[in-house]
């Protein structure tokens, strides 16, 4: 494996040639299909998956047996960290929504390599911050009762995870479809579709097919993000 690749990674960045060249002889490479069921919630796990191509969902049941998409990852992100760390079962569900790769390692080498390499501890801590964050943002938004804000505030952490800023604007190149953003939002598919038409009445945002553009980003982050 080109340690080129592993470079890239957020949380290989800051390791030597002779450290990535190490790492690199204990990955295995896999990938999956549109679709693909990678992990299952409860499943037993003993390793980490890296994104290095393509996209996926995180997602939960609900008792209402709804799904309910708690994140989407993309290149150099991270998932199955918290069967690593407390050697539980799985917490939620994973599906590529695109031809992806992943590398894949396992437990005991990558808690190995968090003895040995404290970078990719303190990188580790860093993601998982930012993600508690993100969890609380999403708790205090699905208690909004305006589905614009909830829509908006979904588009916000699209923006944030798929989007590519540009002179103050942000383009989604493939949104996720209308009914993965309900399962985001905590509403219906059609609320979804109607509060986007509004958005786009009022010049917020710009659509062509799948592709969204955030007009303003900064203005639409002050108005909508919680």
């Amino acid at each position: 494996m080109d340690i080129s690749l592993l470079r890239q990674i957020p949380l290989f960045e800051d390791l030597s040639d002779d450290e990535l060249a190490h790492i690199a002889q204990l990955i295995h490479v896999k990938t999956y299909e549109k679709n693909k069921v990678i992990l299952l919630e409860e499943d037993l796990g003993d390793t980490l998956f890296i994104i290095s191509k393509g996209s996926v969902k995180i997602s939960r049941i609900n008792e209402d047996g709804k799904e309910v998409i708690l994140s989407i990852l993309s290149d150099g992100e991270f998932f199955g960290e918290m069967s690593i760390l407390d050697g539980e079962s799985r917490s939620a569900n994973v599906v590529a929504l695109e031809p992806s790769e992943v590398f894949m390692l396992k437990r005991s080498d990558f808690l190995d390599m968090l003895e040995k390499y404290p970078k990719i501890s303190i990188h580790l801590l860093e993601e998982l911050a930012r993600r508690l964050r993100r969890s609380d943002q999403q708790i205090e938004s699905l208690s909004l009762s305006d589905a614009e804000h909830r829509v908006a505030n979904t588009l916000i952490r699209l923006a944030e995870d798929l989007g590519v800023h540009f002179k103050g604007s942000v383009t989604i190149e493939e949104i996720p479809l209308q009914q993965d953003i309900a399962n985001m939002a905590g509403t219906s598919r059609e609320t979804v579709s109607r509060m986007l038409k509004m958005l786009e009445n009022k010049g917020l945002i710009t659509r062509d097919g799948r592709k969204l553009i955030i007009n303003n980003y900064l203005e639409f982050y002050r108005n909508f993000a919680t």
